[in-house]
């Protein structure tokens, strides 16, 4: 049934009352914590406040700030207002964030903090309200509830009438894109867009009020949106807000959340501290957890393949599980239920590791413009796939391979940006960039992005997402890059993980911070042996031939890594034109 997220909340609300919804930390371990009732009053006082403003029905609202409580409680103010809620990447360099504002064309914006909000004084805002502190020029958050109660209070019918007004089909959240393979744009989402999608939840991602989950994603992006903001509240299920990443591992083990979504980045970090702890182990300790591990790794090929595990695998595997993998388990609370990875692509082998420690990961498929649109089954997951189509989305490839959308998750249109929005969105169906296939059995796998493909001289097609991917099994790799683009081979940029280089042998005299680290020889001989690895599972024309390690990491302060930490090719190949060019030297 077609509903705005106002009617959602409030449908929530009158089911789960004075149950937690929100718990935001305090301090000292003590937390804040928010009801469903006390979340919808604290929407609807927004709304009020906000209409007593000026602000109306399609005027958009800015959000600058991190993951918290009150930034749920304003954005859920916004869209019950009929406003359009458009979050910005805090991450964004000052100027990015200043003209972001300017072209969304915002009247008002809610900013974390006085701080914030003095990077921000040169947009062409009208009204600003900080979300925590004061500052002058600015209303607080608690400044818009109270002028939003006294308008209800003079006005009976104002909450009503407000509500009247708005429609399922208004837009509702204006997102801005990555800017991966470009510049970032903008996109806009009706409330039947989102409550659809969340309404698809339940099927195939069941939770409730005994749930618990963790919010630490920049709100932002769809996948922290939709997945740990608007289903929760369809859910009821209760959000835990991180007071910060440093504090996210002490606060995971706090919480012990059943659901927890994460970026394959942070996967690939517990990875690499496992494998880095497991380097200053004996050689028997060792040796023992990659025996165990392989064992782990047959007995998913069996679960996959329907078949029974044997014996002579189950009973060492059960001995194993408790000495070794959960321990790796304790570290996420030890009650999860769904571990998600989401916001970017998960290397296979990284998902078959956590599959075999007991934790499989479920990923899913997601895009700005399609909503969340796959998701592993939770009984079923298959390593290296995206999942199976959500209830309601169609999919078709295209005769270039490239994966087609169709359903009622899809955005409205770029922001003023009708010739764009025509690219992408054709006879109703999505043109999603990504090149995919689909197996028999309905799982959904992405080679790669149309944009990104490299077609070397010799006219050879490489996705250079599927090759990258294997890197993420080695923990001294922080970033690769290939690159070969209409040149005669492949060579790749990489980056170093400071703590796993530091735990090498014949490391003992670097610290993680010391300079020039990256330039050390136990660590050029350890990227030598990972491309040996790699290139051994590449046909020949995939395999790269010569590489540079570079003396820094990838950074969003040079233009290398958008908002979201995905790499820009683009710049990264221009900021580091001359390493690359010593790669190709002679073969011009």
């Amino acid at each position: 049934m077609p509903r705005t997220l106002y009617q959602v909340l409030a449908e929530t609300s009158r089911k789960y009352g004075d149950g937690p919804a929100l718990h935001q930390p305090k301090g000292n371990g003590e937390y804040l914590t928010c009801s469903w009732n006390d979340f919808r009053r604290a929407a609807e006082e927004i709304a009020a406040g906000l209409r007593a403003l000026g602000i109306r029905n399609g005027d958009v609202v800015a959000l600058d700030s991190d993951t918290r409580l009150e930034f749920y409680l304003a954005d859920l103010g916004i869209l019950t207002n009929g406003s359009i809620s458009a979050a910005l990447y805090p991450t964004l360099l000052p100027d990015g964030l200043v003209r972001t504002l300017a072209a969304s064309m915002a009247r008002a914006a809610f900013v974390e903090n006085p701080n914030t909000l003095a990077v921000l004084r040169g947009a062409p805002v009208e009204h600003w309200i900080l979300l925590t502190g004061e500052a002058p020029g600015a209303l607080t958050l608690d400044d818009l509830r109270a002028l939003g109660r006294d308008a209800m209070a003079r006005d009976p019918h104002l909450l009503p009438t407000i509500l009247s007004t708005v429609q399922p089909s208004d837009p509702a959240v204006l997102y801005l894109t990555s800017g991966a393979t470009g510049e970032p744009k903008m996109a806009l989402v009706t409330h039947s867009a989102i409550v659809s999608n969340i309404d698809m939840g339940p099927a195939v991602l069941p939770m409730g009020p005994e749930d618990a989950t963790i919010a630490f994603l920049p709100s932002a992006h769809i996948a922290q949106r939709v997945v740990i903001e608007f289903l929760p509240i369809r859910c009821g299920t209760p959000v835990t807000f991180s007071e910060s990443l440093l504090q996210l591992p002490q606060e995971i083990r706090k919480v012990r959340p059943t659901i927890f979504l994460a970026p394959p980045r942070m996967w690939e970090r517990v990875y690499t501290t496992v494998c880095s702890e497991l380097r200053k182990r004996p050689a028997a300790a060792r040796k023992a957890f990659y025996g165990a591990l392989a064992l782990a790794l047959a007995a998913a090929r069996y679960r996959r393949e329907c078949k029974p595990v044997p014996w002579r695998i189950r009973l060492p595997l059960k001995i194993a599980d408790r000495v070794m993998f959960q321990k790796v388990r304790v570290r996420f609370g030890g009650r999860i239920r769904v571990a998600a990875s989401g916001a970017a692509p998960l290397g296979k082998e990284l998902a078959e590791f956590y599959e075999a420690i007991g934790m499989p990961l479920i990923e899913g498929y997601g895009l700005t413009e399609g909503g969340v649109a796959t998701l592993n089954p939770l009984n079923a997951p298959r390593p290296g796939s995206i999942g199976k189509l959500l209830p309601g989305v169609e999919a078709r490839i295209g005769e270039d391979g490239e994966l087609l959308l169709r359903g009622p998750c899809l955005f409205r249109e770029y922001w003023n940006d009708p010739q764009t929005t025509s690219e992408v969105l054709r006879d109703g169906w999505l043109h999603t960039g990504d090149i995919a296939h689909i197996d028999d059995n309905g799982y959904l796998f992405i080679t790669g992005r149309k944009k990104e493909l490299i077609v070397s001289s010799t006219g050879k097609k490489i996705y250079p997402t599927r090759v990258e991917m294997l890197f993420k099994m080695e923990p001294l790799v922080s970033q690769v890059l290939l690159v070969g683009d209409r040149l005669p081979y492949l060579t790749a940029l990489f980056t170093i993980n400071a703590n796993a280089a530091v735990a090498l042998k014949g490391m003992e005299a670097w610290t993680g911070g010391s300079a020039g680290f990256t330039e050390a020889k136990p660590v050029a001989a350890e990227i030598h042996r990972a491309v040996a690895r790699v290139n051994k599972q590449l046909a020949p024309y995939e395999q790269i031939r010569k590489y540079r390690i570079l003396p820094r990491e990838l950074t969003i302060e040079q233009g290398e890594l958008t908002a979201t930490m995905k790499v820009r090719r683009s710049r990264v190949i221009e900021n580091f034109h001359d390493q690359i060019a010593e790669l190709y030297a002679g073969h011009e």
